[in-house]
């Protein structure tokens, strides 16, 4: 068996390698020609897989190490036979450590407190479900937005996009890209909904680029700059809009998910679908492909107050600041295009809030809720 594996999947080796020949091509520069003999391909978000790739080809199997699924053609593979599986939910842990970051970082730059703020969350999926989880269990006043789960599950729980605007302060985008139908999501925030932006709101898009209108979006900051725009993707990525890139107070390269940890689970859950497909029973656990972390715990001593133990934890781990400042240099070294690809390529290894435990002495056990809220082990010293 002959696999085509995206050259920034990582362990495909070890993922892929029981099945047969592993050959890796970096996402952008797949071809019809790499998958002349190929029996699997393994994707990334990066690819677009449809009739133009695949056609003419014997591939019989697409895996996709990702959230999203609009890169694919699932119609094309349908009509032709052609197994598919994603993988949903693997990086969302990664993107909610991203967002609590991101809005912690932002809340110490305006010095005002993150948890007097009333967040917004649009998309309630893997993603959107594990952020409202671990705000409400910060405490913060929190209101969720999305109409396909109001529509299965009843309205209880769930507010309009406009109350949605209206009602909060932060607004973050966890939604998919859905270009068609009653729940079209593509430039959901679109101009009118960006000039009903209360002035001080932040937008927080960690999502799908398309969702949000990002000309409407840079005209607002440029005429107004009275909002701030968190943006982790982008539409046209990777040639991104640099006017919207220089106004943007976090612009990364779409890397809110790029945890080790998440693009493992990512890698796992397609080596078990292919499994499957191959009737094989060959199985394999993150533990034996991901090493240890190189920070996996820190003592607190004294009772910080909570954002600033928040803080202190998440910068363990992950500061969101330091891939802004990668793209800003990238980019101005090679361009936005070729800067935004490098840095995702050569991204740096990236542990889960989970994998950090925060030891509390006497002093500091108050921070133990707090801290569980937000993603990270707590260890209590016996007798304390």
């Amino acid at each position: 068996m002959h696999l085509i594996v995206d050259a920034n999947i990582p362990a495909a080796d070890a993922c892929f390698g029981a099945f047969g020949r592993v050959t890796r091509v970096p996402g952008r520069e797949l071809r019809r020609a790499h998958l002349s003999d190929a029996d699997a391909l393994i994707v990334r978000s990066v690819t677009r897989v449809n009739e133009a790739l695949l056609a003419d080809t014997p591939v019989r199997f697409v895996g996709t190490c990702t959230i999203g699924t609009d890169h694919i053609d699932r119609d094309y593979l349908a009509a032709h036979d052609i197994g598919f599986a994603s993988a949903p939910g693997c990086n969302a842990e990664a993107v909610a450590d991203y967002v609590l970051a991101g809005l912690l970082n932002q809340a110490e730059r305006e010095g005002r407190p993150l948890l007097e703020r009333r967040i917004g969350i649009v998309g309630a999926g893997n993603v959107g479900s594990r952020v409202q989880a671990r705000l409400e269990g910060l405490g913060m006043d929190v209101a969720v937005c999305d109409p396909p789960r109001a529509a299965r599950e009843g309205s209880a729980g769930f507010v309009s996009l406009d109350a949605l605007i209206e009602r909060c302060d932060v607004l973050c985008l966890h939604t998919p890209l859905v270009r068609e139908g009653e729940h079209a999501t593509r430039h959901l925030l679109d101009a009118r909904r960006i000039a009903a932006l209360r002035p001080g709101t932040w937008v927080l898009n960690a999502g799908r680029g398309d969702c949000l209108d990002g000309d409407a979006l840079y005209r607002r900051l440029a005429r107004q700059d009275d909002i701030t725009a968190l943006l982790d993707v982008w539409e046209h990525e990777p040639g991104i809009d640099t006017a919207l890139h220089a106004r943007a107070a976090l612009a990364t390269p779409h890397i809110a998910g790029y945890s080790l940890d998440g693009k493992l689970r990512g890698s796992l859950m397609i080596r078990r679908a292919l499994a499957g497909q191959l009737d094989s029973n060959s199985t394999l656990e993150l533990d034996a492909i991901c090493p240890p972390p190189a920070v996996a715990g820190l003592t607190l001593g004294q009772a910080l107050p909570v954002e600033e133990a928040l803080r202190l934890c998440a910068r363990a781990l992950y500061d969101p600041r330091r891939d802004h400042g990668a793209l800003i240099r990238r980019a101005a070294a090679q361009g936005m295009a070729q800067g935004f690809d490098a840095c995702r390529a050569n991204y740096p290894q990236r542990r889960e809030f989970a994998t950090l435990t925060v030891r509390l002495e006497s002093k500091a056990q108050t921070l133990a809720a707090p801290l569980r809220a937000a993603g990270f082990r707590v260890s209590v010293p016996p007798g304390d």
